[in-house]
């Protein structure tokens, strides 16, 4: 225990990271006092900024510093397609391993009623609403699958079809370059379903 509230208090705070505990907490809190003052300082700038300024795009809920994002104010990008992923994570994933130029609609999270995350959490409103303005054609569904992703998933498949677009579902199974020795079970039995004519 510290003998300093400041540095407790340091430590407490780092700790709202994930996968940062009491350990791993205590060791940056000691590098960053230690070695790296400047850079402490910096973080903390930083992190003040973006905490005051970056907020969320009004049409696809992705962190933006601007009413509207880079990707939904480019006009060069594909409207009739929509892929709706549960975090900014996720969008750019698919952004960065690729070729998508379509827009995205991002959750901020997945059906979780124990989490208190429903569809008013997931913005499944605000949703609807752009399915219903007649410019989207594919719902792309990229939550995890997870079973609150896949509970997630089938919702926005309704709410797709109520608004008579076509939802497609991303890929499961297989990892490229995997062997079917070393796949886990229920992976395997979800990708040998879904498997497809060639």
């Amino acid at each position: 225990m510290s003998s300093s509230p400041l540095l407790a208090d340091l430590i407490e705070a780092l700790r709202c990271l994930p996968g940062v505990g009491a350990k791993t907490a205590q060791r940056m809190a000691f590098h960053v006092l230690e070695r790296d003052r400047a850079g402490a300082r910096r973080l903390a700038e930083r992190l003040a900024l973006a905490v005051e300024r970056i907020g969320n795009c009004t049409r696809c809920r992705t962190f933006s510093e601007d009413a509207l994002c880079a990707l939904c104010a480019n006009d060069a990008r594909d409207r009739s397609l929509l892929c709706v992923v549960e975090t900014p994570v996720d969008q750019l994933a698919i952004e960065q391993a690729t070729g998508y130029r379509g827009h995205y609609f991002v959750l901020l999270g997945r059906l979780s009623p124990l989490d208190g995350m429903g569809p008013k959490e997931l913005g499944l409103d605000l949703l609807a609403q752009r399915l219903a303005e007649g410019e989207v054609h594919e719902l792309i569904i990229a939550t995890n699958p997870t079973v609150e992703g896949e509970a997630t998933a089938h919702m926005l498949a309704q709410l797709a079809h109520a608004a008579s677009v076509r939802a497609s579902r991303l890929a499961h199974g297989v990892p490229l370059g995997g062997e079917l020795e070393f796949i886990d079970r229920g992976t395997l039995a979800h990708a040998f379903g879904g498997r497809q004519t060639l």
